[in-house]
């Protein structure tokens, strides 16, 4: 389990084919900040943009860490398919303070960014999400992007996708991946665990 708040920034140096073909998925090198893997150990887990991976080798001194990720995951989460920057966080301990909100690290769907631009001193994230996602975003909810716990600012419904708001911090955007999207960029989308068990609570015993 995870809260969404990133403990640290990564980049993936380095990825390699597990087999010979597109069947087979991608061992991805991570490089962390110094100390990072300090208290980490063989099968730890680790989101990488909000996906929860288990850590398959490490070299605590030289600051990196390997994780191997199945062609299943890489077709069901965006920017782990090459070299570029990630957000890390370790799993939760019993006794960690819970900042954001309760993350299982399971991607949910990807969401397309429409408009990325400065309100005032924040900026606006506005993410074009699956449809099928809907139902579980509302008004002051939360959501999960790349890994970050954060407050949906609006939703609204339309015919080929769900478009949420998110307002952006500078501390966020200095301290996380976020600031590096763009119009069109893909991000990994968590909603949030609550409200997916509200959801099938409220469905129990329907058709469909």
């Amino acid at each position: 389990m995870f809260t969404g708040i990133v403990t640290g920034l990564g980049r993936i140096t380095d990825t390699q084919r597990l087999g010979a073909d597109a069947a087979h998925g991608l061992r991805l090198v991570v490089a962390t900040p110094p100390g990072y893997l300090d208290d980490a150990g063989l099968g730890d887990s680790i989101a990488l943009n909000g996906a929860c991976m288990t850590v398959t080798s490490l070299d605590a001194a030289a600051g990196r860490f390997t994780v191997d990720i199945s062609a299943e995951s890489l077709a069901r989460t965006a920017g782990l398919d090459a070299a570029g920057p990630v957000n890390l966080e370790k799993a939760l301990r019993a006794s960690d303070r819970l900042g954001g909100h309760i993350v299982s690290g399971h991607v949910d769907g990807i969401g397309r960014v429409s408009r990325f631009a400065p309100v005032g001193e924040s900026w606006e994230l506005v993410i074009a999400a699956p449809g099928a996602l809907g139902r579980f975003l509302a008004y002051k909810g939360s959501i999960t992007v790349n890994g970050v716990s954060l407050t949906v600012n609006r939703v609204e419904d339309r015919p080929e996708a769900t478009e949420l708001s998110i307002n952006l911090i500078p501390h966020t955007l200095a301290n996380t991946t976020l600031g590096t999207l763009a119009e069109g960029s893909l991000v990994n989308l968590e909603i949030d665990l609550i409200a997916r068990y509200v959801e099938r609570m409220l469905g129990a015993g329907t058709a469909g």
